[in-house]
């Protein structure tokens, strides 16, 4: 019969850790406990060198309290009927018709591209105006934003001029009469 293996036989021999001799658990412990606590100080003193204002300590300067206070927005008031003030068609269409009318976006037809305006020119320029102002397919309406209608009106007709129309240039509103006393 054979022997049966014993309990000692199942086990590894030489279970050591990396610490063998005191020096070694001297010098573990130290770098354990000590190079935390440094890096941690070292942490601190970095945090804290920098000269940084205590928060809020700006809010009351007249500075910032003006600019919590300003308005959000802004009233802009222009008279229709003054002529410098009105913006030319190459102006508007630079402004607010090139996003779409310069690279024909969603169908919209290109500056100066005769074969597409060709159609739309033919309808007149009311209808093109009309167009413009209230919208037509992917186009928003244009009247009542930061252009008036006239504006517009002068956008449209550069457009359409530049694709082969001859439109006149709309003229702008006549001034109102003042009430005489």
């Amino acid at each position: 019969m054979s022997a049966a293996p014993s309990h000692d036989d199942d086990h590894e021999p030489n279970h050591e850790g990396p610490i063998r001799t005191p020096k070694q658990l001297v010098i573990a412990v130290v770098f354990a406990f000590v190079v935390p606590i440094a890096i941690i100080v070292l942490l601190a003193s970095y945090v804290s060198s920098a000269q940084k204002p205590a928060a809020g300590s700006d809010g009351l300067k007249a500075e910032a309290t003006a600019e919590r206070i300003a308005p959000v927005g802004k009233v802009e008031v222009k008279d229709a009927s003054d002529v410098s003030a009105l913006k030319g068609g190459e102006d508007v269409f630079k402004a607010q018709c090139a996003a779409c009318h310069a690279a024909g976006v969603a169908g919209a037809p290109k500056l100066a591209d005769a074969a597409a305006w060709g159609p739309r020119i033919t309808t007149g320029y009311e209808a093109l105006l009309t167009s413009a102002l209230k919208g037509k397919g992917a186009m928003g309406a244009q009247g009542g934003g930061d252009f008036s209608d006239v504006e517009i009106g002068r956008a449209v007709v550069y457009m359409a001029n530049a694709g082969g129309a001859k439109f006149d240039e709309p003229k702008p509103p006549a001034p109102a009469a003042s009430a005489a006393p």
